[in-house]
């Protein structure tokens, strides 16, 4: 018996080779493969798969469900690699067969129980399962990167890149581009300054660091005041989000956060690069290539974090590279990834902060909501956050963009800051007030980024949105809610076709693959982050995080 395990677990295990930069690049023409986060280095969201769609979705059923041991949350998405399945949470690093869910090894995450009480999200990973060469990469909740044995999950090595007693955390999925490993960190609501760093994924040692804020005498630093001697050391710009590799170009592109405090007496008033900006990076060396800066002296929460989706529009008649990016402040964008120069901004939510972007200053027009708040006003802003990192879909067949938005105003007051290094340093007051009974909380849209004319929008009550979406060629959006509902959505008018309810909240973006032929959809259940303790959602909706395959039922 003994023996006969052994060679069950040889040959799952034997799947798991070595996989290689060129299949990092090619994901997506190997659907049996989903090699990185977002569907592709473009974090697009979509699948040319057709097998599931709007005439058969009906058929959609559960095929198996397994238990990821983890209460905190499950942000994450898996990745898929010669049928076996890799998913990451706060606690875990699992291996799992892809055609059983049976689970093939399941290795603790070993860290320093102090930083779980670091920050609001609490213990999670957002992104998903880094794969290269034979290792799965990682971060953790104490500002450590890891590096796994793909066929063991065995460590093979690990590092520390911050220190968590000063407000720095470790969240998000690591990116390889170019053979070059890079992460980010969190901590832009405590006293940190924000980076990137590249790591070389074989040995783990350390090539470069990129800081979002630059040290006094670097490019941007006369962005910072200069009677303000500490405001660069503790300003923001953390780079808590996923970024997106563009190979021909050979630049990374990540987007960072709010500048800190958020009051912006602490900081003088200053533009505060590269807070609240999209940076594009060479992966070899760290090398700021270009940036643009979403909103100058930041001073809303308003971070520019979220994903940078890449596309090719066709604009003016010509087809160009560009980044699209669904803000927090309520627009959207459309960058030429080639440069920075934007193209275009539209609003996709309501605003009230800023009347529209200067299409030749890059530049937000604002309100007179600026000058009441820093007058000591209370003010309310719209949006609190147009969406909530929740990567969208882009379909390069329709031009549209697939948003779970929300509809929440955010009332704010600056406050005196009490510089505690480590801990919070935001400088407001604060709430988030719920609309009233009936009224949407947020919508499911589809929206034209060039245009930006809404083609739909589907209101959703009583519940915020956090969970990704995914566009396929069936003409499909795959979603969660924060019920627990994962649905499938027509893809043309936004109408609800099929819906299945897992037993937690998902906050998390699906995948779409097949396994020998047949398309098979994955999610990961499990409310979590800062939906648990700052909004308290689990107090309506079960914790316990789960992962959910479905695939048609046969006629």
């Amino acid at each position: 018996m003994k023996r006969l395990l052994v060679l069950m677990l040889s040959s799952w295990c034997g799947c798991a080779v070595a996989q290689t930069a060129q299949e990092l690049v090619d994901n997506g023409k190997n659907s049996e493969n989903v090699t990185t986060f977002g569907m592709g280095y473009s974090l697009n969201q979509y699948s040319p798969l057709s097998q599931i769609n709007t005439s058969n979705v009906k058929r959609l059923v559960p095929v198996w469900s397994t238990s990821l041991s983890n209460d905190t949350g499950e942000l994450a998405q898996p990745t898929i690699y010669n049928g076996v399945m890799y998913v990451v949470n706060g606690h875990w690093t699992f291996a799992i067969d892809v055609a059983t869910g049976q689970q093939i090894w399941r290795t603790p995450v070993e860290y320093d129980r102090a930083a779980a009480r670091v920050g609001a999200p609490g213990v999670i990973i957002r992104g998903g399962a880094t794969i290269y060469e034979g290792k799965l990469f990682r971060e953790q909740i104490d500002a450590h990167v890891v590096a796994l044995d793909m066929k063991t999950g065995k460590e093979v090595w690990k590092q520390k890149f911050a220190d968590f007693k000063e407000g720095y955390t470790g969240i998000i999925a690591p990116l390889v581009a170019n053979g070059v490993l890079i992460t980010g960190v969190a901590g832009g609501d405590r006293t940190t300054r924000g980076f990137l760093d590249g790591w070389d994924p074989h040995t783990g040692n350390k090539l470069w660091r990129r800081y979002t804020i630059p040290a006094p005498g670097e490019p941007g630093s006369e962005t910072w005041p200069k009677d303000m001697p500490d405001a660069w050391k503790y300003g923001g710009g953390a780079t808590w989000q996923n970024g997106a590799y563009d190979p021909e170009l050979d630049l990374v592109y990540w987007g960072t956060g709010n500048a800190e405090p958020y009051n912006p007496e602490y900081r003088g008033g200053a533009d505060s690069l590269y807070t609240a900006s999209v940076i594009a990076i060479r992966p070899k060396t760290g090398e700021l290539v270009w940036h643009y800066q979403y909103i100058p002296n930041e001073s809303y929460d308003f971070d520019g974090s979220a994903e940078p989706v890449l596309a090719d529009l066709r604009v003016d008649g010509q087809m160009r590279k560009v980044l699209l990016n669904a803000n927090k402040n309520g627009f959207m964008y459309v960058i030429d990834r080639t440069n920075g120069k934007l193209i275009a901004a539209h609003p996709f939510v309501k605003v009230n902060w800023a009347t529209h972007i200067d299409l030749n200053t890059g530049r937000p027009v604002l309100t007179d909501i600026y000058a009441r708040a820093v007058k000591g006003e209370t003010v309310e802003i719209w949006p609190s956050r147009g969406t909530n990192a929740s990567l969208m879909a882009f379909n390069p067949k329709t031009g549209l963009v697939y948003v779970n938005a929300w509809e929440i105003s955010r009332i704010l007051k600056y406050t005196k800051v009490n510089f505690v290094l480590g801990q919070g340093s935001t400088g407001i007051e604060t709430s988030f007030p719920f609309p009233p009974a009936g009224e949407p909380w947020g919508y499911h849209m589809a929206f034209n980024p060039l245009t930006g004319k809404t083609e739909w929008k589907v209101p959703v009550t009583n519940t915020v949105l956090s969970a990704g979406m995914l566009a396929t060629d069936g003409g499909l959006l795959f979603t969660g809610r924060v019920n627990g509902e994962f649905i499938a959505l027509d893809q043309a008018t936004g109408q609800e076709l099929w819906k299945f309810k897992t037993g937690s909240g998902i906050n998390s973006p699906p995948i779409t693959y097949t396994h020998n032929g047949r398309q098979y959809v994955t999610v990961l259940s499990g409310i979590g982050g800062v939906l648990n303790r700052v909004m308290k959602v689990a107090d309506r909706v079960p914790t316990g995080g789960s992962v959910w395959t479905f695939a048609l039922m046969p006629e």
